[in-house]
């Protein structure tokens, strides 16, 4: 069990009822610190949920950035206590990832992508694409489907229709290849991946033995990786009627499978992919880990049988074959137009029902529970340009405080790059279709998630709110000792927050980074300024937003800060 001296970085979001836990008592604050004796802290032992996510935690060390001298509130009515004499959980490097696809260019020939990629260095980038790697043939070239991949394939209602295969072996200027992939992970300062396997494969092929093709296939692909990945999946949204291989032609196949998939069929196949895959690490000498696709939320009546009985039926056939779990949310009602409220509220409840209920699944079922990877996960909000707005932004932030809390080892937002769609975009950058916005323009959300990684500590501590119900907090520490906060405001109203410690000695400065939407579009602006600095486009952040001083600060009045509605305050407090 190691031992750390915790100075607390913080981290702010959760969801907390006004006095929702028992009061934490703080430390004295500014000048007062040379009363406090800061206690060691034990690492708890790594979450069943987490496990081996954590190999490749770091700890971090803080580099205290440029700044402008700025002054603090001379009174706040809010309050965040930050508890750094326990300890939630490590932070795996896994949580902040992104997914790259098929479709959005070469990537590596992109020099504002590739900028912009390595600036914000998300450590998981998942490939091929969704529901693309079903139909994703990595070694072939283009237009050279396999022989035994039929020309078409059956659709939820019975119809044949093109198959509309990719291929990996390109090199046509508009899609990326399998190469370019892992070239484009190399040069953004080394991210790691999650790869899906082409489960469909296993289903729509007209061999003697179609699910052993596919694994082979598969097995191949990780003999060429060659210990790049560790992380992969086997298919992508099984269960669903959209993906290719939950119904097949029945009078091509020769294995004798039924036309509809189930969870139990799944669960066979996967046992099959994953000894081969496994067996081809071993040759190569590397580790890797593989995950089951697995359903995420209570069914409801109008849904197909394969979904109804997915869980239920996969996990006693997986009988622990699965190295983890593989889940996807999109939060918010289909294709609803949801409200700030309803998207934001989804961020703050949907991580942790979603951890209960496929923990209870697992348990009901026999299962055993291991780690949880969220490998997609965005909103399905549309009509008011939610997805490409500040509060996308917000809600991201959210999202991955609430993943590290409720213990999530791997999460993962769709997408880098999507279809503007007028503004139902998922793109966390512009695709060069929006109107006066050109490509690559980043997203509010890249700001926020990129500003929340620059002051993310690694090790999450609790926190204690009192004040606003709109106030959410997390908090963590940094190795090296200092602590930063993350607080987010959901109200429509400014608030001004002080913030306290435990377990903690202040230095003299703390920094912090203030995000904000504009006065567009409603409530759903699709600017962010940071610092005061924005943008002169019509939708976007600062260009220059490496270069954006923080705001400092003397610590001998107090941590205090103004909190914009709708907007983020991100910090980091120095230590003694």
């Amino acid at each position: 069990m190691v031992i750390k001296y915790i100075f607390i970085l913080v981290i702010l979001f959760q969801s907390c009822k006004k006095n929702s836990s028992p009061p934490v008592e703080p430390d004295p604050p500014g000048g007062d610190t040379d009363t406090i004796t800061v206690q060691p802290v034990a690492d708890p032992p790594a979450a069943t949920t987490i496990d081996f996510f954590l190999d490749d935690w770091k700890a971090k060390t803080f580099a205290a950035p440029d700044f402008t001298e700025t002054a603090i509130p001379a009174t706040t009515n809010n309050t965040v206590t930050i508890d750094a004499s326990s300890i939630i959980t490590k932070i795996p490097l896994t949580i902040t990832g992104h997914n790259a696809n098929t479709w959005m260019t070469s990537m590596i020939d992109q020099p504002l992508f590739m900028n912009h990629i390595t600036n914000l260095h998300p450590h998981i980038i998942r490939w091929p694409a969704g529901s693309a790697s079903d139909t994703y043939f990595w070694n072939r070239p283009e237009g050279a489907a396999p022989a035994d991949a039929p020309a078409q394939l059956m659709n939820a209602n019975g119809t044949l229709q093109d198959a509309g295969y990719w291929y990996g072996k390109i090199n046509n200027g508009w899609s990326a290849s399998t190469d370019q992939y892992y070239q484009m992970r190399q040069q953004s300062a080394n991210n790691e991946g999650v790869i899906t396997i082409n489960y469909g494969y296993a289903r729509y092929g007209t061999s003697d033995d179609p699910v052993a093709a596919a694994a082979h296939l598969a097995a191949d692909w990780v003999r060429y990786d060659n210990g790049r990945t560790k992380y992969w999946e086997i298919g992508n949204e099984s269960y669903g009627d959209w993906e290719a291989g939950y119904r097949i032609d029945v009078s091509k196949n020769k294995d004798g499978q039924p036309e509809y998939l189930t969870g139990k069929l799944y669960a066979q196949h996967f046992k099959v992919f994953a000894d081969s895959m496994k067996n081809a690490a071993a040759e190569i000498g590397k580790t890797i880990y593989i995950g089951a696709v697995t359903y995420e939320a209570a069914t409801e009546a109008w849904q197909t049988n394969t979904v109804k009985t997915w869980n239920q039926t996969m996990i006693p056939e997986l009988n622990g074959a699965n190295d983890y779990y593989v889940l996807h949310n999109y939060f918010t009602p289909y294709e609803t137009n949801s409200n700030a409220s309803d998207v934001l509220n989804a961020a703050l409840t949907v991580p942790e029902k979603m951890m209960n209920f496929v923990t209870a699944q697992i348990q009901t079922a026999g299962g055993v529970v291991k780690p949880f990877a969220l490998t997609e996960w965005n909103m399905f909000a549309t009509g008011a340009k939610q997805q490409v707005s500040n509060i996308s932004g917000l809600f991201a932030i959210i999202v991955m405080g609430e993943a590290i809390k409720n213990k999530y080892g791997l999460a993962a937002r769709w997408d880098l790059l999507n279809g503007w769609s007028n503004g139902d975009d998922h793109g966390l950058f512009s695709d060069g279709n929006e109107p006066n916005i050109p490509k690559w323009t980043p997203r509010p959300s890249f700001y926020y998630m990129y500003f929340f990684q620059k002051l993310l500590g690694d090790r999450l501590v609790p926190v204690n709110i009192q004040g606003s119900s709109s106030l959410k907090a997390y908090a963590s520490t940094f190795s090296s000792g200092q602590i930063n906060a993350t607080l987010v405001n959901t109200g429509i109203t400014p608030l001004s927050v002080e913030i306290k410690w435990k377990n903690f000695k202040a230095g003299n400065r703390f920094y912090w980074y203030t995000l904000e939407g504009g006065n567009d579009n409603g409530e759903f602006s699709r600017k962010v300024s940071v610092n005061g600095s924005s943008t002169t486009l019509e939708a976007g952040g600062p260009e220059d937003y490496v270069s954006v001083k923080a705001r400092a600060a003397s610590t001998a009045n107090g941590v205090k800060v103004t909190l914009p509605a709708r907007g983020a305050v991100i910090l980091a407090i120095d230590k003694k």
